[in-house]
């Protein structure tokens, strides 16, 4: 069977038999061999007896959830190729040969754009026409560098194997942009054809909840892009807080009327230490990510991993820590100077501050080196060696056949 058009399905009496005949129509004009699948996902109002009478093979998915229905139809399915569109009419289910002519050839996503294809007066709201819908296939694409200009069009067409291998988990309307940011991911070929959008045929509010579902995708994109979620703006916020501090630590400064002093340095000093907290964080993720697989790897940054090692992170630590501690011993010459009495504090705080900052950052480097070496643990596995049932974790089959003492693997080597 070479193809299957998934619906998925909860309480669309309205409208689902309409869809289906469509659809069935669609395969018989054509002369392709498929069959239609409502995903059913617990309707109440009669949809599942509407479907089978129009032709539908109607699969049960007991768990609430527009991803949990999709992924019910979509193993479900028998044909190679999968077209999944809403069951509520608002898609045209008789024009689907734009997506099975890119499957033949070769594509193993193939999504729709209804900015191009036409959206109908009224099919969809202000909000997400406007708002919604441009910021987060903008974030999509720029997260991703993902080809997609609509990542929420409900109408797409995909190769069951490539579908399945992404290994999908979202439950609720972020599957959608699981998809695309996963096959984007995993190196699929994704293109885009044109395609409608109709006013659907409901006389019901849609289960779309607009900021609530809104917030889920965006979620999802910034859980699956550290680069964005934590190391631009950490960096941005660390680069700033040291040209900051840079220009008024020696002394104030002014632009115009307004006058920038210690009080300036401590916000300095703030974002320095959250830009490079967030920096660590990336960190934290890059090496989580790779050894859970859940990410791909990113070349550049396992090169920055690779020339890193505890021992190194321990030095670079001790060197901040050590300079931040002379400028407190500084500070307290300082102050013993000034008999342990009242300070200049427009003169003091030039030097605790800095001193504090570089301590504090010096404990982050020390810290988030032990914890991204025990991170660099989970890479380990142990292999089972043989007659002996020796065992190694990370060492290599020539040093395990020498028999020599396990290891550290890479990883383990590395922050």
């Amino acid at each position: 069977m070479e193809l299957t058009v998934v619906m998925p399905c909860l309480n669309e009496a309205e409208t689902v038999a309409t869809c289906v005949r469509k659809a069935m129509a669609f395969l018989a004009a054509n002369g392709i061999a498929g069959e239609v699948v409502v995903a059913d996902n617990g309707s109440t109002d009669g949809s599942q007896r509407l479907a089978a009478e129009a032709g539908a093979r109607v699969v049960p998915a007991e768990d609430r959830g527009y991803g949990n229905a999709l992924m019910g139809g979509i193993v479900a399915a028998r044909g190679r190729y999968i077209i999944m569109g809403d069951a509520d009419d608002s898609y045209d289910f008789s024009s689907l040969m734009p997506f099975v002519e890119r499957l033949r050839d070769g594509a193993d996503l193939v999504m729709g754009n209804r900015f191009k294809g036409g959206i109908a007066p009224g099919a969809m709201p202000p909000l997400h026409r406007y708002l919604g819908n441009p910021v987060l296939s903008f974030a999509g694409r720029l997260f991703f560098r993902s080809p997609v200009g609509d990542f929420h069009c409900g109408l797409r067409g995909f190769s069951r194997d490539s579908v399945l291998r992404l290994g999908l988990q979202a439950t609720g309307m972020e599957f959608a942009s699981e998809m695309v940011v996963k096959a984007t991911l995993a190196g699929q070929r994704v293109e885009e054809v044109p395609t409608t959008l109709s006013r659907d045929g409901r006389s019901r509010p849609p289960h779309l909840r607009s900021w609530r579902d809104g917030w889920r995708h965006l979620r999802f994109l910034l859980l699956f892009s550290p680069r964005w979620l934590f190391f631009a703006p950490g960096l941005v916020l660390l680069v700033l807080g040291l040209v900051i501090g840079a220009a008024v630590l020696p002394h104030p400064f002014s632009v115009g009327s307004v006058k920038f002093d210690v009080d300036t340095l401590v916000a300095a000093s703030a974002m320095v230490v959250i830009g490079f907290q967030s920096v660590l964080f990336w960190l934290f993720t890059q090496v989580y990510a790779g050894s859970e697989g859940f990410l791909p790897e990113e070349p550049k940054v396992q090169r920055l991993l690779g020339r890193l090692s505890l021992e190194r992170g321990l030095l670079a630590g001790a060197m901040i820590g050590l300079a931040g501690l002379a400028g407190l011993v500084f500070s307290l010459v300082y102050w013993s100077g000034q008999r342990f009495g009242p300070l200049n504090y427009e003169h003091s705080l030039r030097i605790m501050i800095p001193s504090v900052t570089a301590l504090i950052v010096s404990c982050q480097v020390i810290l988030g080196t032990f914890f991204l070496s025990i991170l660099g643990i989970r890479q380990t596995r142990h292999t089972a060696m043989g007659a002996g049932g020796a065992a190694s974790a990370g060492l290599g089959e020539e040093a395990a056949g020498r028999g020599e003492e396990p290891v550290m693997s890479r990883p383990n080597e590395q922050w």
